[in-house]
């Protein structure tokens, strides 16, 4: 009949659509999710609210006396766990595509996974700081001197190391006030250290646990490529 079409024409025409479809990558890569947030929205969110917290104790630390050393008071982890929120971030801004097409995808992916892992180094040795500076203080006594606060692990040795806390009229702000300090340190380090923890895990796993396998999960129209 005058309508029909050539069956050589029809399987011409199939076969470069397939050659065509076979040809082609997947272009957008699959997103990850996290409690219903696209990674690493909420690892970079926990991250920043843990940084800003971590920072604004140890100024409260600060404030007690200005004789504390930056061991004891850990702004500087806050800092560099904010700076670690702020890749997180960009990491989620940018579009997702492959790794083997996108390479300042693929450096910020790395460079996130080793400020992940620097600031789960950076957490834990806040946390040994912050364990010895509370059992120390837990143990000394304290007495006025003037303006100051001097203390000593044990006041009947004459030769014993004294500590001295300048501008601190009352010592219970040592005493007490400093050792809850201590105490919120550990754990807001510790909260932060398993959040980059996790941060480091899931880029690691998403890196080098799943690749594409070249099979198609759907028709050749969506582009859609199976994971395995």
């Amino acid at each position: 009949m005058g309508s029909g079409t050539s069956p050589k024409g029809s399987g011409v025409v199939g076969s470069e659509q397939k050659g065509k479809v076979e040809t082609e990558g997947p272009v957008m890569e699959e997103v990850q999710t996290c409690c219903g947030c696209r990674f690493p929205l909420l690892v970079a969110l926990l991250q920043l609210l843990l940084g800003i917290a971590v920072a604004v104790v140890a100024f409260l630390m600060l404030g007690i006396s200005s004789s504390l050393l930056a061991r004891e008071t850990p702004h500087w982890a806050g800092i560099i766990m904010c700076v670690v929120s702020l890749l997180g971030f960009v990491l989620f801004c940018i579009t997702r595509v492959p790794d083997e097409r996108a390479l300042v995808q693929f450096v910020i992916k790395l460079l996130y996974f080793f400020l992940c892992t620097t600031g789960l180094v950076i957490s834990l040795v806040v946390i040994a700081f912050q364990c010895y500076h509370y059992t120390l203080t837990n143990s000394l006594s304290c007495k006025e001197v003037g303006d100051d606060c001097v203390c000593t692990r044990d006041p009947s040795d004459p030769i014993a190391r004294l500590f001295s806390y300048s501008a601190v009229p009352d010592c219970s702000a040592i005493t007490s006030t400093l050792l809850m300090y201590y105490l919120l340190q550990i754990l807001l380090n510790l909260a932060q250290a398993i959040v980059c923890l996790i941060g480091a895990f899931l880029i690691w796993k998403h890196r080098y646990q799943v690749f594409f396998a070249g099979l198609q999960s759907a028709s050749p129209s969506t582009q859609q490529w199976q994971k395995v």
